[in-house]
């Protein structure tokens, strides 16, 4: 089965478990704005990127061509992969309406840097206008793969964020909830500061360890997951209604594998969950007529 994508680790770790597939080509770290209005490589420093993969995606991205490097082997695919995960991080608008993804590898080799200093501005994921900017983006994706009849071959992965690692119970957000968790939160600031105050710390130190009690690991991908998924939904809500297929999994259905290749992040599943996935996927390319690998 040969497939290409258009996403990043959720789409590329969920292809590794497709049996017989190879991925033919893989377009990460490019937002669909860049589709509409690349600002291009002219005048942009890229040199500092560690690996050719990197220096290949924010080409893609600066050049807004990552539909195209798709489109190019249409004749040869049998499944298009998609996901929302890049758009997490916003994106650089120039004073000329030219933008680039903000990917960690631009923020790592200066570019961010370089774009602020030449007027540009960050627009963040989740409001309004980088909402209505990925919409017209998006809508530009689905036109050119339907022109190259790639559109019925394409399924969205919705796939939330976990927010517990693996072993663990969903976390829940209700206000029970909240008061266990300040009570926890309570707990661990004041075994902090008696242990402050039985090393000599004053009272005021270990008043100030008390009330600036850090999150557990546990919460903070809790937390994150919680921010991005209320973030995500109306991009995931505008993406499944428009797509030819979808693949839908809710938070408290997957669990962060801790052990996961590239590290324990709440859009790096277990084992199980990329499974399950596939069964999906494979489910409606056989319904297609496709047939299963």
């Amino acid at each position: 089965m040969n497939i290409a994508i258009f996403g990043s680790c959720v789409s590329r770790d969920t292809a590794e478990f497709i049996p017989n597939a190879e991925v033919v080509a893989y377009v990460a770290r490019h937002s669909v704005t860049s589709l509409e209005t690349p600002h291009g490589n002219d005048g942009v420093d890229i040199s500092g990127l560690e690996s050719a993969f990197q220096n290949r995606m924010v080409t893609s991205d600066l050049k807004g061509n990552g539909v195209t490097r798709i489109v190019k082997n249409a004749q040869n695919l049998d499944l298009v992969l998609i996901d929302l995960i890049d758009e997490r991080r916003g994106f650089w608008l120039f004073p000329d309406g030219t933008t680039i993804l903000n990917s960690l590898e631009v923020e790592s080799c200066g570019v961010a840097r370089d774009a602020r200093r030449a007027g540009a501005r960050r627009v963040d994921f989740g409001t309004d206008e980088h909402f209505e900017t990925w919409k017209t983006g998006f809508t530009r994706l689905i036109g050119e793969l339907k022109d190259a009849n790639l559109w019925d071959k394409t399924v969205l992965l919705d796939i939330e964020w976990a927010g517990a690692v693996d072993g663990s119970p969903h976390p829940h957000h209700d206000g029970i909830a909240k008061l266990g968790r300040t009570w926890r939160k309570l707990q661990r600031g004041s075994r902090e500061a008696c242990r402050g105050l039985s090393r000599g710390r004053g009272f005021g130190e270990a008043w100030t360890s008390l009330r600036m009690v850090k999150p557990t690991g546990a919460e903070e991908f809790a937390d994150r997951a919680a921010e991005a998924n209320a973030n995500y939904l109306r991009y995931r809500r505008e993406a499944r209604s428009r797509a030819a297929a979808s693949v839908i999994r809710s938070s408290s259905e997957v669990r962060i594998d801790k052990d996961h290749k590239w590290g324990p992040q709440p859009f790096h599943y277990r084992v199980s969950d990329y499974l399950s996935i596939v069964d999906s996927i494979l489910t409606l390319v056989e319904w297609r007529g496709g047939g299963r690998p």
